[in-house]
């Protein structure tokens, strides 16, 4: 290496920062999952794979998500049923 070099101001690390309300992660995908969301990204014209994977991600998770009103109605049902019997 070049003497011109000084790398002792360097830091160890990622050269961007990361966002606030993010957090960089290391993850394994099935080659075909993967795969597929870079299609998608390219038939689309380009993005980012990772952006729309975590889209996904945020969607599913919403429709997983039962309001509470509706929790509180199932629970006190189960309940009243175990009490009948």
């Amino acid at each position: 290496m070049d003497a011109e070099y000084d790398f002792s101001q360097g830091k160890r690390g990622a050269i961007d920062p990361i966002a606030l309300g993010k957090t960089r992660i290391t993850i394994r995908l099935d080659d075909d999952v993967l795969a597929w969301f870079r299609e998608q990204v390219h038939a689309a014209g380009g993005g980012n794979y990772q952006s729309l994977i975590n889209e996904a991600l945020r969607q599913h998770i919403q429709q997983q998500r039962e309001p509470l009103e509706a929790t509180l109605r199932r629970v006190l049902r189960e309940e009243l049923e175990r009490i009948d019997h």
